[in-house]
């Protein structure tokens, strides 16, 4: 994550520093108790239906002093009439000095909106969204903010998150099952946020031209193992490693829009979730994991409905669990 051409979000540390305060990678930008090719995953893909934003509506816009003009939950749908709507603008200003991952105002800056604009990916995962006045509608409603925010691209701004897990064992081997449940336990691949302290899956902006696959591979190196970091040999373990892991099939856990504080009424977060699980025990399980600079700390954790995790991360554990029919 450190080429700003690469993942914007680096780029932006006086607003973030995932991944202080946040503008993070993956899946949200402030911490509350976030096109792929069906071949590069299994063919049973599980949707999960995110619930109508609420992070998105809160109330200080994250890394500014700004309000939100309040939007109540009967008047977030577009198609609700409501003249009295008022959102206040705000373009952070980071966004503002024009850096190369962000976009420039629009105006004399007009984007091919719904479609592969060059290298820039302006599709969204939720279908074709509305235009007003040549800008983006957010396809989950009202936020009470228009412009930018703290975010690069107007309209959908793509993330990916890769989900690591390995079944817990004893050092015999044998998995560990749960007491209650008497499933076996997942243990998933979690890293501390610097932004905000909490835990989460490692994640970050897909590139400009770069396929869900690789910012998946790229954001876990880079990540959880520190890659970038790494000498020539130590990098070439992890990366024979990694890619035969992430070359075989994954379980793809979510794909759409994303309730995120940094949310606008014109730009707005989505992401896709895959699953890559070591069932032996002798991929990925084996490698030392090492927090990468946008990682405070990184662990294999237990799945458990009882974490508190970043975003709705928990959510997609969830999903994970009861696909592989593990303890939740």
């Amino acid at each position: 994550m450190k080429a700003v051409s690469r993942n914007w979000v680096a780029s932006v540390h006086v607003a973030l520093s995932l991944i202080g305060l946040p503008y993070a990678a993956g899946t949200s930008g402030v911490c509350r108790k976030n096109a792929i090719s069906r071949s590069l995953f299994s063919s049973k893909s599980v949707y999960m239906s995110p619930a109508a934003h609420v992070k998105a509506r809160c109330p200080v816009y994250p890394g500014s002093d700004t309000r939100r003009f309040p939007v109540p939950d009967d008047k977030v749908d577009w198609d609700t009439d409501w003249p009295q709507y008022s959102p206040v603008n705000y373009t952070a200003p980071t966004v503002l000095k024009k850096p190369v991952w962000a976009d420039p105002e629009i105006g004399p800056f007009s984007p091919q909106f719904n479609s592969l604009d060059g290298s820039v990916d302006r599709r969204s995962h939720e279908g074709s969204y509305r235009l007003q006045n040549g800008k983006p509608l957010n396809p989950h409603g009202r936020t009470g903010l228009e412009g930018q925010g703290l975010l690069g691209r107007w309209g959908p701004n793509h993330a990916a998150d890769p989900i690591v897990t390995r079944w817990k064992r004893v050092s015999t081997g044998q998995r560990v099952h749960h007491t209650n449940s008497q499933l076996p336990v997942l243990q998933f691949v979690s890293i501390k946020r610097l932004d905000c302290g909490e835990w989460a899956i490692p994640g970050g902006m897909v590139d400009p031209g770069e396929r869900i696959s690789q910012t998946l591979q790229r954001e876990f190196s880079e990540e959880a193992l520190n890659s970038l970091q790494a000498s020539p040999s130590e990098r070439e373990k992890i990366q024979k490693r990694i890619t035969e892991l992430f070359n075989s099939a994954g379980l793809q856990v979510y794909k759409g829009y994303v309730d995120d504080p940094r949310n606008t009424d014109n730009a707005w977060m989505e992401t896709v979730a895959v699953n890559f699980h070591d069932e032996s025990g002798n991929s990925v399980s084996e490698l030392p994991l090492q927090a990468g600079d946008d990682a405070g700390q990184v662990s294999w954790i237990d799945v458990d409905s009882s974490l508190a995790l970043y975003a709705n991360h928990l959510h997609f554990l969830e999903t994970v669990a009861k696909e592989r029919n593990a303890h939740w």
